[in-house]
């Protein structure tokens, strides 16, 4: 039997994925998370799988400590980890929030990732099962993310992060990985307006675990997702029914769509449209104005 794979964060929607990965590929899982409720819903879910649950948090130093002395008690070697640690979803602008904002965010973020290493890595060296380390990383890393910059920003410290921590465990039988997903994933809780080209958590968990199997040797410290390396599912329509919407267009700005926002079939006229919008707004001629709820006046 394969040594168990822990995933931290497992009750979060890429958490998911990344548990229903490992179950349908048969590895023992022992599934992370401080939602109890959200535990007991996993066990429920997998109820013929081999998965264990452990409610713990690695939000501090000391959290880390504690959820490595009960793994150990478990008495199991560690086959790997995948991190898939997020704080909440919020919206703004950085200038519209205080300081304060940012460093609670990036506490969310990014803190608890270098928590949970600090105490992981060591236990899963004793193991010695040449098992790999992976943490999930989202999009705006390289741009900034319109809306999302605390995002962007903590998605580049986890960059770099990862980076150090690939490095400084150069010396353990442990391989460091970020596997950095460039656009936003599909989930069970967004699949109503998922755009067709995101991938699914499912294909994010089959593609970490496609990380933490590989043979030792030499490694990237962060791995790109890549559809292209391998059969990996998409969101609520496979790419190649991607179509441009035929004419009438259903969301030109002299008609209406009654339609809702939960109808798979207009996803891919919605993310045209999305992207049409924003290409007018960057390439617009009018100044921003100094009042954000006033109008840019006319040249």
């Amino acid at each position: 039997m394969k040594s168990p794979l822990v995933v931290l964060g497992a009750t979060g929607s890429i958490g998911r994925g990344v548990v229903q990965a490992a179950v349908d590929a048969g590895w023992p899982v022992i599934a992370v998370a401080r939602d109890s409720a959200g535990l007991k819903r996993l066990q429920e879910r997998h109820a013929d799988a081999h998965l264990s649950v452990l409610a713990a948090s690695v939000a501090s130093d000391e959290d880390g400590v504690r959820l490595a002395a009960a793994l150990r008690k478990l008495g199991r070697p560690l086959g790997g980890v995948v991190a898939c640690i997020s704080g909440t979803m919020e919206r703004g602008r950085l200038l519209d929030h205080p300081a304060v904002f940012l460093q609670r965010k990036f506490g969310e973020d990014v803190l608890p990732h270098l928590a949970a290493a600090r105490s992981l890595l060591p236990l899963l060296a004793e193991a010695n099962r040449g098992g790999g380390y992976v943490l999930i990383g989202g999009p705006g890393s390289e741009h900034p993310w319109a809306g999302y910059g605390h995002r962007s920003i903590g998605a580049a410290a986890l960059n770099m992060l990862a980076r150090v921590l690939h490095d400084e465990a150069r010396a353990l039988p442990v391989r460091v990985q970020l596997l950095a997903i460039d656009s936003p994933v599909c989930t069970e809780d967004n699949i109503g307006h998922a755009c067709p080209q995101w991938p699914s958590a499912l294909a994010v968990g089959q593609r970490a675990l496609a990380l933490i199997a590989q043979p030792r040797g030499k490694a990237e410290a962060v791995v790109h997702f890549n559809p292209a390396d391998g059969d990996v599912e998409f969101g609520p329509l496979e790419s190649s029914e991607f179509q441009e919407p035929q004419s009438p267009d259903p969301f030109s700005p002299d008609q209406s769509h009654p339609e809702t926002d939960s109808d798979p079939a207009l996803l891919p006229s919605r993310c045209l449209q999305d992207a049409r919008n924003l290409l007018k707004n960057l390439l617009s001629p009018h100044p921003i104005s100094p009042n954000r709820n006033q109008e840019p006046s006319s040249p």
